[in-house]
């Protein structure tokens, strides 16, 4: 296994944020090259996140997510991407109760279940009944369709007026804020693509149970961007943050076996 810290603005054994296998340093390095302020952003933020609390952690994420977000970087990655946008459709979330069990269904199967912002909203409001009912001893995750989550839809990245206003509505309406406060009475059923925000979200679950066929990524680097959904804390809670690290600078995906031996998921059904 290989360190990498000082690529990232460290030195000596407490400045390293990264370990990766020796295959994975080529990629890391291209990563860093070609997104180093993302990168490096990254680095500080999971190293220091975990001196904060729950509360301040996501804070932290989200108003430097939303920095990012006017950076150059993000602007480079926008300008060459092409997105479809997708309107009216009704509903995002689908939500069931079964005596006490809450299932919560991301629909959008059509875009692998892309988080726009209706199913941010409609997922806030089935979390908040959650936590509202004293009745509900159980949640239940899942995705419809091939995929768990496919992360943000990219059609809707960027859109706010600035980082400011972005960073405000992200803490008014926080998917990852609600989870974390059920996730001791949740379990995520993830399979298919489960990315960035899909495997962010479903982290936070006490109990994540993945189909042998998932895929796992954060691609939100690629992208100029970190990890945006609440995955500095999920994700770290549970594998650490050199894993996370690893994932999202050196690795593009990893299945669900691999997922497994990190803690990244607890069970792999088949």
């Amino acid at each position: 296994m290989a360190a990498i810290g000082d690529r990232l603005g460290c030195s000596g054994p407490a400045g390293v944020d990264v370990v990766v296998g020796e295959g994975d340093i080529a990629r890391l390095r291209e990563t860093v090259e070609k997104f180093p302020v993302a990168s490096a952003t990254l680095a500080v933020l999971l190293r220091y996140s975990g001196e904060l609390s729950d509360e301040g952690a996501l804070a932290a994420e989200s108003a430097t997510y939303s920095t990012l977000q006017a950076g150059a970087e993000f602007s480079r990655w926008k300008a060459y991407t092409e997105v479809v946008l997708d309107h009216g459709e009704a509903p995002a979330v689908d939500v069931r109760r079964t005596d006490d069990e809450m299932i919560i269904t991301l629909h959008r199967p059509h875009r692998h279940n892309a988080i726009n912002r209706q199913m941010r909203d409609e997922l806030c409001t089935a979390i908040r009944v959650a936590l509202a009912d004293t009745t509900i001893h159980h949640i239940t995750l899942l995705g419809s369709g091939q995929s768990f989550c496919s992360g943000g839809d990219l059609a809707e990245f960027g859109t706010r007026s600035n980082p400011a206003t972005a960073h405000a509505l992200r803490l008014a309406q926080s998917p990852s804020h609600l989870l974390n406060q059920v996730r001791n009475r949740t379990t995520a059923r993830i399979h298919g693509f489960t990315l960035g925000g899909g495997i962010e979200l479903a982290a936070f679950a006490r109990h994540v149970v993945a189909d042998e066929g998932t895929t796992i990524g954060l691609p939100e680097i690629r992208m100029g961007l970190i990890p945006g959904a609440g995955g500095t804390l999920s994700l770290t809670r549970r594998c650490g943050r050199q894993r996370v690290a690893a994932l999202a600078l050196a690795t593009d995906t990893i299945e669900a076996s691999t997922a497994k031996s990190w803690g990244l998921v607890d069970e792999i059904s088949t």
